[in-house]
């Protein structure tokens, strides 16, 4: 009798346990068109499980990603109560875990081990726990705080990546288990961050690009189109207070103004894909436009999100990769931090979502190859496998003009290349809009590269990110008295005062206009801009041209700035060179005691080091760096300051980098035209001690008839030979014939622009 009762217990033990396996099989059987759905899909981990260990690339990046996970697994779990800002424990821990959350997640679709679909869980299930009790986050500084981060945006960040996470355990987790993530954790956090945080979320930013993407994909795993709808189209007009300030550089919205993800592609991306914030904040903002985008391709192939505004996304991807460096490193316009490059995992993705998507263009798979790895998903079996099977060819970049605005016509960037694509000589000019709250006042700016180094600088943006000890790893109050200001950038200043006064909203209002832009000659390319807002009264005009020519060692450039005003004026024009001074060709005095440049705009940061004058026509300033030497000759008059100047004055905490400039000061003037050249020439041999052309070609630059219609410089190298630039300042069409007599000698062109040698 014992032995029946206890082998009915048995029958019945056995029987539930079988019933809940069957019961958890069918669950899985009823989801299977559904989950994994939101980057990788049910599809793409068949394709991978077939292709193990014959995949180079991908099973390379397998390997590290299982071996980092394995050993993050290994210490447990961490969701302390939040409380530090960026760089601070409790911040890079939360950030660690939304790394390994969505990585963990990917492992357990492809290798099929439950440990990582429990660890996705059991962290979920902590933050579960500690989510509803969370209050804002005790640090007060953003405009929109967070819960678990000090703002909103990392918030958005976190729930990005472990959607991803969530999505590839949907199955595997029971439906209690799901309805307790979903109702006190997910939706929770989807509704803070969008109907709780209206400030965060409805605007036109990369800010709310990451909350939009945030809650458009946890909606897409949840099948919540509540959210999704949010999420692409904004929150509702009687949700929003007409006027309300975002306390970050602008309005939350007006009336009638398109929010959401949809008008987070249309407002910031130009047609050419360059997003108005500047390559380091679009570089930041790819990663939650593609990543949703590729989670609607996948969910809502209706929406066609890929084709929207006439396949801008895509665009972007091929916009960045062109505004990079010979070392893969973005150009630092508008807030950037020098260094941020195409190895980012940002890039990472984009750049693989874009060869899966966008017609499997050979050329990026050279990029994916110097990335190193590729996305464990649909997009990155897909790039290795084609990489594997010899389909790679080059990234060819070339010089190029990237319009900005959303219909193009809002200025934009000039790039110029020359030479190897690894020794390449870059020229940079900036003619954009201001680049919402993270625009500098730099109308016409420039930076200049050779072999990948910087020659002449644009400073970036004053911040140490994620660094807890610089200001919480935040941005510092020297991005606002220094970064931002007109006189950190290689453009002219006008009576010591930054571009619109350094005024947000009346910076907003206005754009650069280019000019010209012609790369299609082999030895002779030219960008000109104009600007007419950044001083009332006051018209800015810069044309900068690369020459290649065989009796100079590197092509040389040739840069006119000219300016007209209503009023007389001082103009500075700095140059910030890097490097050590070789020689000047004029004598300066340095002071006893090092003193401010001026009291404000940006000049309070600078120290004066150097002050002269020059009796010569022609002011030459030759210095050295990474190997080679550099020449500036400019036109001067006897009356003109020359200073010598390095950021660090009034810098007590040291957050500034100790750079120098070179500053052409032009006083009591109503119209100047600034004329320089700048030469690239020889090398110095560190290890035979040798040095080679160590001084410029260039033995004099002229300005030889300028006024409102025409201006023409005559340069004149030490051979003798001479280089005739003329440029039509008022007509820039192509088609145009003009006629000008220069110091008695006739000349005829069509264009806007005639180069004579």
């Amino acid at each position: 009798m014992k032995f029946k009762l206890l082998l009915i217990c048995c029958c019945v033990i056995i029987h539930s346990c079988k019933k809940e396996d069957i019961n958890r099989e069918l669950k899985q059987k009823a989801n299977t068109a559904e989950h994994p759905c939101l980057i990788l899909t049910k599809k793409g981990v068949v394709q991978i499980k077939s292709q193990l260990g014959n995949v180079p690339l991908f099973d390379e990046t397998l390997a590290k990603t299982k071996t980092e996970v394995d050993a993050e697994i290994a210490t447990g779990i961490h969701v302390p109560i939040p409380k530090d800002f960026s760089g601070g424990y409790t911040h890079e821990r939360h950030k660690r875990n939304f790394l390994f959350l969505q990585k963990a997640g990917v492992l357990f679709q492809i290798l099929e081990d439950e440990k990582y679909a429990i660890y996705v869980r059991d962290v979920l299930m902590a933050y579960t726990k500690m989510y509803p009790t969370l209050p804002l986050h005790p640090q007060t500084r953003s405009y929109a705080r967070g819960k678990i981060f000090w703002q909103c945006l990392n918030d958005s960040n976190w729930l990005v990546y472990t959607s991803q996470a969530y999505d590839c355990i949907y199955e595997w987790l029971s439906e209690g288990e799901r309805n307790t993530l979903e109702n006190n954790l997910f939706k929770p956090l989807a509704n803070f961050l969008s109907e709780g945080s209206p400030q965060f979320f409805n605007r036109v930013h990369n800010h709310s690009t990451w909350g939009n993407a945030a809650v458009g994909m946890i909606g897409l795993v949840m099948n919540d189109e509540d959210l999704i709808t949010k999420a692409l189209y904004g929150l509702r007009e009687d949700n929003i207070k007409e006027g309300s300030k975002d306390n970050d550089g602008g309005l939350i919205k007006k009336v009638g103004e398109k929010t959401g993800f949809l008008a987070n592609i249309e407002a910031p991306f130009s047609p050419d894909g360059y997003y108005t914030e500047a390559p380091y904040y679009q570089r930041y903002a790819m990663y939650p436009f593609m990543l949703f985008a590729q989670g609607l391709h996948n969910v809502k192939p209706e929406l066609k999100i890929y084709e929207y505004k006439n396949g801008v996304l895509l665009k972007a991807v091929d916009a960045l990769l062109n505004l990079t460096d010979s070392d893969g490193e973005f150009y630092p316009l508008n807030d950037a931090q020098k260094g941020m490059s195409y190895y980012s995992r940002e890039l990472v993705s984009a750049v693989d979502i874009a060869y899966y998507v966008g017609g499997n263009d050979p050329a990026l798979l050279s990029i994916i190859k110097k990335q190193g790895q590729v996305l464990l998903d649909d997009s990155g079996i897909a790039a290795a496998l084609a990489i594997r099977d010899g389909k790679s060819k080059p990234f060819l970049k070339k010089s190029i003009e990237i319009s900005d605005g959303p219909d193009g016509l809002e200025g934009g960037i000039g790039v110029i290349r020359f030479g190897n694509p690894d020794k390449e000589l870059n020229l940079v000019m900036k003619y954009t809009a201001h680049g919402n709250s993270h625009g500098h006042y730099d109308k016409l700016s420039f930076s200049l590269y050779n072999k990948g180094h910087e020659v002449i600088q644009d400073y970036g943006m004053a911040r140490f990110v994620n660094i807890e000890q610089k200001g919480g790893g935040n941005y510092l109050k020297e991005n606002t008295t220094w970064a931002k200001q007109s006189i950190a950038h290689n453009t002219i200043v006008k009576n010591e005062t930054s571009h619109f006064k350094g005024d947000f909203e009346t910076g907003s209002k206005h754009h650069s206009e280019g000019y010209i832009f012609d790369a299609s000659h082999p030895n002779f390319q030219i960008v000109s801009a104009k600007e007419h807002n950044a001083y009332q009264g006051t018209q800015l005009h810069r044309t900068m041209v690369v020459v290649k020519e065989e009796t100079f060692d590197n092509p040389f450039i040739i840069d006119i700035f000219k300016v007209d005003s209503q009023t007389n004026s001082q103009y500075d024009l700095p140059f910030y060179y890097l490097g050590q001074i070789m020689s000047t060709n004029f004598s300066y005095q340095a002071p006893k005691q090092l003193q401010a440049l001026g009291e404000d705009n940006g000049y309070q940061h600078l120290w004066e080091e150097g002050f002269g004058k020059n009796d010569e026509v022609n002011t030459k300033v030759s210095w050295f760096s990474n190997h080679s030497f550099y020449t500036l000759t400019t036109l001067t008059s006897k009356g003109d300051d020359l200073i010598f100047a390095r950021i660090g004055a009034n810098d007590p905490e040291f957050n500034l980098r100790r750079d120098p400039v070179f500053i052409i000061r032009k006083k009591n003037t109503n119209a100047v035209t600034f004329v320089s050249t700048i030469e690239t020439h020889g090398n110095y041999d560190p290890v035979s001690e040798i040095a080679k052309n160590a001084s410029g070609n260039i033995l004099e630059v002229k300005l030889v008839h300028d006024e409102a219609d025409y201006t023409a410089v005559k340069i004149i190298d030490k051979r003798k030979e001479e280089f005739l630039l003329i440029l039509s300042n008022q007509d820039n069409s192509k088609e145009t014939q003009h006629t000008l007599t220069v110091k008695g000698v006739p000349y005829k062109w069509n264009g806007p622009f005639n180069f004579i040698k």
